[in-house]
């Protein structure tokens, strides 16, 4: 397939800039896969979808903030890093802007305590980066780094827990779980009562996840790894979901990632594991274990777009979105949202 069939034009108005001010206001699209049916319904409805023995799975990661300004310590040169994945204690993988000025052996300085040199280059343009500090490196980072919002969002963010979802936990990603924004602590009260299991997986979300594709045949295309777990409590929710016939609902394409990996991994069998995933999901795709899915409505021509389009068709996707821009939909990260079952 070429990319270009996921090619959509979306007005300037249409990217949500902030969040509203609370969370499941959000709109929600619901569509039926069986029923080929479009409902326009606001996200706190999402309860009228989901049945007793359902599982709802969610990526508990936490956005790191990882966008760091520091200046070359030989000649003052001005630099923006990334912190995109941990390689070990000292070591991360970085994007870094300008590239030219974090060739191997290059010192940063990005405040009293901290300071880096550039270890290597990586896949992509990426670079490796060793650091030395001084205290503790989380607090550090917590005390200097900005949260690393996406370049579409112009608007300033004013309340950073607003770019995370209410049950995050383990930090080290450099982008939210979107879909997951929308959700309360009340609402996820609600749904629990109902009968209704929750469970969560991890996926630190990386450059893998928004890397736009550059090659015209999609197939081409080439996915960055992104760090995972699975904990053996949610292996056994996923399986007893399953041998019960209730649904799995994915809440995001992370958590799809995280899943489908997994199964991949294990000959369709979900399973306790920590590693990484490199999968790229698109029209084609045969499903081994997610039922229904809960996502955001993506950027044209992107992985996003891709797997929810293999999830129904691509056709029926692309009509949606052109529906979801005629209802005046929101888009991207802090917009609405879309249920597909």
């Amino acid at each position: 397939m070429n990319k270009t069939d996921f090619h959509f034009d979306l007005p300037e108005d249409r990217i949500a800039q902030c969040p509203l001010e609370k969370r499941d206001d959000s709109r929600l699209m619901v569509l039926n896969r069986n029923k080929n049916t479009i409902e326009d319904r606001h996200f706190s409805d999402i309860t009228d979808y989901l049945r007793p023995g359902d599982l709802l799975v969610m990526n508990n990661t936490k956005v790191l903030p990882g966008r760091l300004f520091g200046h070359r310590e030989d000649t003052g040169g001005k630099v923006e890093i990334l912190l995109l994945r941990h390689l070990s204690k000292t070591d991360w993988e970085i994007m870094v802007k300008p590239g030219k000025r974090a060739r191997v052996g290059a010192r940063i300085v990005f405040s009293a305590d901290l300071k880096g040199e550039i270890t290597g280059t990586r896949e992509g343009g990426l670079r490796a980066i060793s650091f030395e500090y001084t205290g503790i490196f989380e607090e550090i980072i917590h005390e200097i780094g900005l949260m690393p919002v996406p370049p579409y969002i112009h608007e300033t963010l004013k309340d950073n827990n607003r770019y995370q979802t209410v049950y995050a936990k383990h930090e080290g990603s450099s982008a939210a779980p979107t879909a997951g924004l929308h959700f309360t602590p009340d609402l996820i009260e609600k749904i629990e009562a109902m009968g209704v299991e929750t469970a969560e997986v991890t996926l630190h979300v990386g450059i893998g996840t928004f890397r736009p594709v550059k090659c015209d045949v999609i197939e081409d295309h080439h996915m960055h790894e992104e760090y995972y777990e699975i904990s053996e409590a949610t292996a056994k929710a996923i399986k007893r979901t399953k041998a019960n016939g209730g649904r799995v609902i994915a809440v995001g394409t992370t958590s799809v990632r995280t899943l489908e990996s997994n199964a991949r991994l294990h000959g369709g069998e979900i399973k306790a594991y920590a590693g990484v995933t490199d999968i790229f999901i698109y029209p084609g795709y045969t499903w081994a274990v997610v039922d229904a899915l809960i996502t955001n409505f993506h950027l044209p021509e992107s992985t996003l777009l891709m797997l929810v389009s293999a999830f129904y068709n691509r056709e029926a996707v692309m009509g949606a979105y052109e529906t979801a821009i005629d209802w005046g939909y929101r888009f991207f990260s802090f917009g609405d949202a879309m249920y597909i079952e």
